[in-house]
């Protein structure tokens, strides 16, 4: 299911590849309030969302879903505009080294931007620049890689824009054609969550609790749409009439039923 990626070393399992900064059923990851008198580094810690990256003095933009994240203890995760990846990273003043790196292999449409943002990010010791919410790498040849730090989304409030299809531990990207087409906002005040299933517009009651999420009878319109899109919508619907877990991850969450069927979107898109 995994492809390593150059200087890549290490095979890791999808549990792997979970952020270990998430909230499972909390509206934001664990600060570091750890009590510690060494400084953090401004690299670890942030929640990097990639804006483009230059290579041989072509720049190419990022895809919205390209982003960087590095814990305390040196993990990063991410992805590269398709595919998430999981990489050491050692830090050293302004030096940062990723390294041990692996990624999952979901089908994508263009994967131009993320082999070379991989190959980028992997080839090299990178020099790091910080200012003002922006970062730089840099690598010894010239090419940059630039970055801007994201804020975290709440649950209630947020567009949730599904991206993926899982079962189990296997997630697989939404069929081509109805990406951007399903999204879920869910309402505080009015104990509801509205929006689209893929073809039709949804509304339903859905009770937020410790970890979980109770959702009720889903009420919907009656279009017919293409086949591929009232795929999507059964799966969707098949979360509903039932308490699922939830876990946010900054601008990422995952709805997960009884039977380990899921469901990931972003917000904001």
């Amino acid at each position: 299911m995994y492809r390593q990626t150059h200087r890549t070393t290490l095979t890791v399992t999808a549990l792997a590849l979970l952020p270990l900064a998430a909230a499972c059923g909390t509206e934001k990851a664990g600060s570091g309030g750890s009590g510690s008198a060494e400084p953090r580094s401004p690299l670890t810690g942030v929640h990097w969302t990639v804006d483009s990256v230059t290579v041989d003095g072509t720049t190419l933009k990022a895809p919205a879903s390209a982003r960087v994240h590095i814990d305390d203890s040196g993990r990063a995760q991410g992805n590269y505009g398709c595919n998430h990846f999981s990489a050491r990273a050692s830090i050293d003043g302004d030096r940062v080294r990723f390294s041990d790196a692996a990624a999952t292999e979901m089908g994508c449409d263009d994967l131009a931007f993320e082999e070379r943002l991989a190959r980028t990010l992997l080839a090299d010791t990178l020099r790091a620049k910080t200012a003002d919410g922006h970062l730089t790498l840099t690598t010894g040849s010239g090419d940059t890689v630039r970055l801007t730090e994201e804020k975290g989304a709440p649950l209630h409030g947020t567009r949730w824009t599904v991206t993926g299809l899982g079962s189990g531990e296997t997630t697989q990207s939404l069929p081509s054609g109805t990406e951007g087409k399903a999204h879920l906002t869910f309402d505080e005040k009015t104990g509801e969550v509205t929006g689209s299933v893929g073809c039709n517009r949804v509304t339903a009651p859905a009770t937020v609790g410790d970890g979980t999420i109770t959702l009720g009878t889903p009420s919907t319109t009656r279009r017919m749409c293409d086949a591929s899109l009232m795929d999507l919508e059964k799966r969707l619907l098949g979360l509903f009439d039932s308490k699922v877990d939830y876990r946010l991850d900054h601008r990422s969450l995952t709805l997960t039923s009884t039977n380990g069927e899921s469901v990931t979107a972003n917000a904001g898109q």
